[in-house]
């Protein structure tokens, strides 16, 4: 037991206090017994007696401070990794390399000479580290045994490698071994929760603390948003709950704050539907007459901008020098399938051709990658078939978002040929009047695809074509120089004050080459310009490359809205064993909450049931307890991250037809999941939401003003 500071202190002195008492006892007997010479000695006798008794409680609060520390150092957790041997001796104080799964040792095996160990200096390798493996444990036991060595096949724990290994690692004498492949686990992370300390001055503790279940789980994500929120994001509900309960009472031992269950939705665009919401086929002869809400619809779309009838939107410039087409279709379900199983792959693309583009030496691509993205090219070539995806592939301009996500951006128009393809050709990027300003429009595809315009969720599935992109003389003219030197000309513009008329919003300085504008310059701009030989820009609405990426997105959002759009929810599949008698209650509890049943089968020579269904990530929270209470514990789910799905309802629909009012009413107020689902994104973000608070409000009137 550890004493704290106070017990010992009142010990010491009650302990001091049965002394004096005793002393004072003995002293008086032997006063009457024995000479005043020995009185004196006795006296000296018994003040030793008290340094010895406080010299005892001294070592004994000494003793009690050790144990107090001992066990503080028992509770302090240490990280021990699993680990295998699978060839050679491992041994305890061995020197050897910490390979990441992202190590290649055929980048790094040029800086390295293949016979150097682990003892040298060795210069600095990405994913690679050297370490001491400092000891080693045989894991079979109720407790860990140390061990000295161990041979090839067996399983041990080893001690002192947090500081090397985030979540797994190789180890190997040698820097020439290939890494193994990091674990794949069947759950992914789906489910995420923004945390907070109670108290602000325990952040540094969250922090530690996260860092540690990082380390600890294999299946979590911990990651900082662009607000700054210490985001968790787990496989479920129940890894949800025990990932918070480690971080408080074991890894940063602190109380937190953790908001409502963040759920994932992804937005798309659907082919316009062929039956109403009554099943009724659509024609033409069933439309209503419903002139408000096509005026609301003209009056979403704002001047400037033109929408046809097929969906091809129209935007220029706010300076009127750029003007763009683009155009939303559906991707079929297996290329954007096909586009998410290969993320990584995509992201190595745009890194070989960010190398090409950048004049770097190209890096020596490994053979099996170039076959890799041949092969991913010719899939997509196979599933986009058809008249509207005639040679679609060879236009891929980007994907997006983050340049590696399941949509697509094609160029339809004369006079540019760059694609995602040149690092198979190791061509460089091609010079053209667009060279300049291409990689404007490919980022406000990347903005439009993060935050779509339903709810500000990504999109999923979705091409955009940009079937025209016309440029003025000016902005031809324009080199990407005049962006950094567009400050130089507003300064310039400000010293000649006198000479430049002041009712003038924004100046455009040539070299003399167009007469028009080279008038209304004053001479002494003209000149300066002249000697640069650059051509200034300075725009009352900024950069010309801004103006694209913001015209780019407002396009995207636009031609999105044309289409039929769509929410995609995370799924669940779901596994319930049950028996026969509780059957019935699982059925009810997963029509309740949006699921499907998928299939159903007996298990041989048992009474169970197995029942496979799909439920939404959004309806799953509370289910499993929910269902064991229902069916008094004689089902039990089992729920993994499997797909996302469209959602069928439209989030925006009204009733048009005469079926349709005469079905749902003229407010159509029935319960739109679609919209439930949005509307609550909305809220989260602090977005609009289109609803009605009151409703036919009138002045209460009581009982007694009735009479």
């Amino acid at each position: 037991r550890a004493f704290p500071n106070e017990e010992i202190a009142q010990r010491r002195e009650l302990a001091k206090q049965r002394h004096a008492g005793k002393m004072a006892a003995s002293q008086g007997k032997e006063v009457s017994e024995k000479p005043p010479s020995e009185n004196s000695s006795e006296g000296t006798g018994s003040a030793g007696d008290k340094k010895g008794e406080e010299q005892q409680l001294t070592d004994q609060m000494d003793v009690v401070t050790s144990k107090a520390a001992k066990q503080e150092a028992d509770n302090k957790e240490s990280f021990i990794a699993f680990a295998r041997v699978f060839s050679g001796v491992v041994r305890r104080g061995q020197k050897i390399f910490v390979l990441g799964p992202k190590y290649d040792p055929a980048e790094s095996l040029h800086k390295l000479s293949s016979q150097c160990s682990a003892t040298d200096d060795l210069p600095l390798v990405p994913h690679m580290s050297c370490c001491t493996l400092e000891n080693l444990y045989l894991l079979m036991g109720r407790e860990l045994e140390e061990l000295e060595e161990v041979p090839a096949g067996n399983v041990l724990g080893i001690g002192g490698l947090q500081d090397f290994v985030l979540k797994s690692a190789t180890l190997s004498t040698s820097p020439a071994c290939p890494p193994f492949t990091p674990l794949n686990f069947e759950a992914t992370p789906i489910v995420r929760v923004a945390v907070e300390p109670k108290h602000p001055s325990d952040m540094p503790q969250l922090v530690r603390g996260m860092k540690l279940l990082n380390q600890a789980d294999p299946c979590v994500q911990v990651l900082i948003q662009e607000t700054g929120e210490h985001v968790l994001v787990t496989a479920g509900e129940v890894h949800l709950q025990r990932c918070l309960d480690d971080l408080k009472e074991r890894f940063a031992k602190i109380e937190i704050s953790v908001s409502a269950p963040i759920i994932p939705f992804r937005e798309t665009i659907t082919r316009p539907p062929k039956v109403d919401m009554v099943n009724e086929e659509i024609g033409k002869q069933q439309k209503v007459a419903v002139i408000h809400q096509t005026k609301e619809d003209q009056n979403r779309i704002p001047e400037g901008i033109q929408v046809d009838s097929d969906g091809l939107v129209t935007i220029s410039t706010p300076n009127k020098q750029a003007t763009l087409s683009v155009r939303a279709l559906p991707l079929p379900e297996e290329v954007t399938r096909l586009l998410e199983e290969n993320s990584d792959l995509i992201r190595t693309m745009e890194q070989l051709s960010t190398s090409l583009n950048e004049d770097k030496k190209a890096h020596e691509v490994n053979q099996k990658t170039m076959d890799k993205i041949k092969e991913f090219k010719q899939k997509l070539e196979q599933n986009l078939q058809g008249r509207k995806w005639r040679n679609a592939v060879d236009h891929i301009w980007s994907f997006g978002p983050r340049k590696c996500g399941p949509n697509i951006l094609l160029h339809k128009f004369e006079g540019y040929k760059n694609s995602v393809w040149q690092c198979l050709e190791n061509a460089e990027k091609e010079v053209s009047k667009y060279g300049d300003f291409d990689n404007s429009i490919v980022s406000g595809f990347q903005l439009a695809t993060l935050s779509g315009p339903m709810c500000e969720e990504p999109l999923m599935g979705v091409c955009f074509t940009v079937e025209k992109w016309e440029m003025n003389k000016v902005g031809e003219t324009l080199p990407t120089k005049s962006q950094d030197s567009g400050e130089c000309g507003a300064v310039e513009h400000k010293e000649s004050e006198d000479t430049v008329s002041p009712t003038s919003n924004c100046t455009v300085n040539t070299c003399g080459e167009n007469e028009q504008s080279s008038q209304s310059v004053p001479k002494s701009l003209e000149k300066n310009s002249k000697n640069k030989g650059e051509v200034l820009l300075t725009d009352c609405y900024g950069p010309f490359s801004g103006q694209l990426i913001a015209t780019m997105k407002e396009a995207c959002r636009y031609a999105l809205q044309a289409k039929p759009q769509r929410l995609m929810a995370a799924m669940y599949t779901c596994e319930i064993m049950a028996t026969a008698e509780v059957l019935g209650r699982v059925y009810a509890v997963l029509s309740k909450r949006e699921g499907r049943v998928l299939q159903e089968e007996m298990k041989e020579g048992t009474d169970v049931f197995i029942i496979k269904a799909v439920l939404p990530v959004a309806e799953s929270f509370g289910f499993a307890d929910e269902i064991r209470k229902r069916t008094s514990g004689l089902a039990s789910p089992q729920l993994v991250f499997s797909h996302w799905e469209i959602i069928s309802s439209d989030p925006f629909w009204v009733p048009t037809t005469e079926e349709e009012y005469l079905h749902f009413g003229e407010k159509a107020d029935s319960e739109n999941q679609a919209r439930k689902y949005m509307n609550a994104v909305r809220k989260r973000k602090g977005l609009y939401v289109e609803e009605k608070i009151v409703e036919h409000a009138e002045k209460q009137r009581t009982l007694s003003r009735n009479k």
